[in-house]
């Protein structure tokens, strides 16, 4: 016998009740948006074709958004538009089926969180972040925390990446969440502006946000032992109001940074110190890569251009060659 077919509950309709606001959380499956009227904050879901027009990415709506939202006949509300975005920053999507996602939108300023022990993280992340960041246009900077664990050694090589980047044009700041050192120069970089907060998993990003905001709470993981990493405490993306004005937008912990969108092209492009010294090359098509006449390679040997950073762009660049990138496409 034939089973029969559940009745289909009828959908719930769209009221007149529309409104806008600010996306203050994301949990990947719901939303909290900000209205614009009073305040209030509600709970909201997106509606189910939004998905599809044209935006491939593992989530269409990203924290900083500015929306619209429609009350349904059963109470519930549904994102219906995305307000013209000023920014935003993205990065390769963990799930290969997606093409990235969206780290967040309408930003300020993009601040990595990293460390040079427990645990120590990669300058290669380090530079693509500030790559990635170049290619959106967003002003970046450098947390160096942990700064409480460091001995001599570690003393020196933070004010030699301080000295790298700030050289570059990324301000770099070198702070304690523990005790409170370097905080304040953050505090004043970070007042009034809506800054993104991101990092691998165990570099302190969560205690670095309760020093800075008291009564966030946030929690905050051990180091493993074996592997030196740190485990994921943020599980979504989440916006939060700095009690001296500005916003940080708070994301989950981050343990690659795959770039996206880059071309081989414009991969020197994101590398500021690069694209300068690019302009003497002999041939306007220049790689960088053993090419005759090349001034990159020139700026190297003389030391005007760190091998770090040198090596980061190589690395990038075997990533576009390989094919594991698409061509880039200007953001906006």
């Amino acid at each position: 016998m034939a089973k029969k077919k559940k009745a289909q509950q009828p959908r719930p309709s769209m009221t007149g009740d529309s409104r806008e606001g600010l996306v203050v959380k994301s949990t990947g499956s719901a939303y909290d948006v900000c209205l614009d009227d009073g305040g209030d904050t509600i709970s909201c879901r997106v509606k189910g074709n939004f998905r599809i027009k044209g935006i491939r990415t593992t989530n269409p709506v990203a924290v900083g958004d500015r929306v619209r939202a429609v009350r349904a006949s059963d109470d519930a509300w549904y994102i219906t538009e995305i307000m013209p975005r000023r920014n935003y920053i993205i990065r390769r999507a963990s799930n290969l089926s997606k093409e990235s996602h969206i780290l967040a939108a309408n930003i300020d300023m993009a601040l990595l969180v990293a460390t040079l022990r427990e645990p120590e993280v990669p300058l290669t992340f380090i530079d693509r972040f500030l790559a990635t960041a170049e290619a959106y246009r967003i002003p970046a900077g450098l947390i160096l925390n942990k700064s409480d664990l460091w001995d001599e050694t570690d003393q020196e090589l933070g004010e030699a990446m301080r000295y790298l980047y700030d050289s570059i044009g990324y301000t770099t700041y070198i702070v304690s969440a523990a005790t409170g050192a370097g905080l304040d120069s953050l505090r004043s970089a970070t007042a009034g502006k809506i800054s993104l907060l991101a990092g691998n998993s165990g570099v302190g990003k969560s205690s670095l946000i309760n020093a800075l905001i008291p009564d966030a709470n946030l929690r905050t993981g051990e180091i493993s032992e074996l592997y030196h990493t740190g485990t994921h405490t943020t599980t979504f993306s989440e916006m939060l109001r700095l009690p001296y004005g500005g916003e940080i937008i708070d994301i989950p912990g981050v343990r690659s940074f795959g770039t996206i969108d880059f071309s081989v092209e414009d991969t020197g492009h994101f590398f500021p110190e690069i694209f300068r010294e690019a302009q003497k090359c002999k041939y306007s098509d220049c790689r960088h890569n053993g090419e005759p006449g090349c001034a990159v390679a020139d700026a190297v040997a003389d030391h005007r251009i760190a091998e770090s950073r040198y090596a980061s762009y190589l690395n990038i660049l075997d990533e576009v060659l390989a094919g594991s990138t698409d061509k880039y496409r200007k953001p906006f």
